[in-house]
């Protein structure tokens, strides 16, 4: 229940992330085509695509969508499959926390940087995507090593 909470606020900042991008590239697109600068636009689509991405990530990580090698995984059933999938799951659990270890001290060292365009806006807000995803996706790989704890009991 948890974890389908964080998945749906998650998607969520994604799709606005990502609607932040695009408002900016067609006003980016209409304001050239009008002749008039608006030099602004590049860093908002640029930093609101990096947290869509981010969150999008996560999200498909959570739902099993993400990039991966199955050749593996195709031929094996049984417990030595979900063997595997609780071992990937916990690499990639170890991995995530580095990546939310040192997302936070990148945040810490970024925060008080300030955007080109728009100096009233710190860096560290862009920079926030990469602690929030990492520990969200291994919110995530701990959700799915005990359930696949939970199957391994189940299967003979």
């Amino acid at each position: 229940m948890i974890i389908k909470t964080i998945e749906k606020i998650q998607l969520r900042m994604g799709v606005v992330a990502l609607s932040i991008f695009f408002l900016a590239i067609l006003i980016q697109v209409f304001s050239r085509y009008a002749g008039i600068s608006v030099i602004w636009t590049e860093e908002i689509a640029n930093y609101s695509f990096i947290w869509a991405i981010f969150m999008g990530a996560a999200v498909m990580v959570n739902r099993k969508s993400h990039f991966r090698f199955n050749l593996l995984s195709q031929k094996i059933k049984g417990k030595k499959k979900i063997f595997l999938d609780i071992t990937v799951d916990s690499i990639l659990l170890i991995f995530n926390v580095f990546v939310s270890y040192y997302g936070i001290i990148a945040t810490k060292s970024f925060w008080n940087y300030r955007w080109v365009a728009i100096q009233n806006f710190k860096m560290g807000y862009v920079w926030l995507c990469i602690p929030i995803m990492g520990i969200t996706m291994a919110i995530y790989m701990m959700g799915h090593i005990i359930e696949g704890v939970k199957e391994m009991k189940g299967v003979e």
